[in-house]
């Protein structure tokens, strides 16, 4: 059966550790999905985000107490018959993402952003969005998927 030809935007985002700055919650507006790479901080943070778009959070290695619970360490969101893999930290995954059929592999934990492609698979981590640590960055993501191709991008918000 033919999908649906429209480009899905998937907003990324992960180690806000507790602070979802304006400037990324304006960036994750008219997203399709949200993926939280992880270190969320607290549950209001997935509720505003849910108030944007449907949300695939996994948990980080800071994600504690009874809101946390209920997050895996890795989820895997289809979209029109893409899988993207979601987890914290990227050195944790014991899958292997060509073998599994998986289009993009969406992580967070070093706080840095990179987006990369390895044997066909997009990696991509937004870096951190949440309080500035030493001096990286603070920025956000997007997967852009059109058809079966998937494309990644960074975006700073503190420039």
């Amino acid at each position: 059966m033919h999908q649906n030809a429209r480009m899905v935007r998937v907003g990324l985002i992960s180690d806000t550790h507790g602070l979802l700055r304006p400037e990324a919650k304006s960036f994750l507006q008219n997203s399709d999905y949200i993926i939280h790479g992880g270190d969320i901080g607290n549950g209001d943070i997935l509720e505003q985000l849910a108030a944007l778009a449907p949300v695939t959070a996994v948990r980080g290695n800071n994600d504690a107490g009874l809101w946390a619970q209920s997050l895996r360490e890795t989820e895997i969101l289809r979209v029109n018959g893409v899988s993207i893999y979601a987890i914290h930290n990227l050195a944790q995954m014991t899958i292997d993402p060509v073998a599994d059929g998986i289009a993009a592999v969406v992580s967070g934990h070093s706080h840095q952003p990179v987006v990369s492609e390895r044997h066909g698979v997009v990696f991509v981590n937004p870096g951190s969005s949440g309080p500035r640590r030493f001096n990286l960055p603070i920025s956000v993501g997007e997967l852009m998927i059109d058809g079966s191709s998937v494309s990644a991008r960074i975006v700073r918000i503190d420039a």
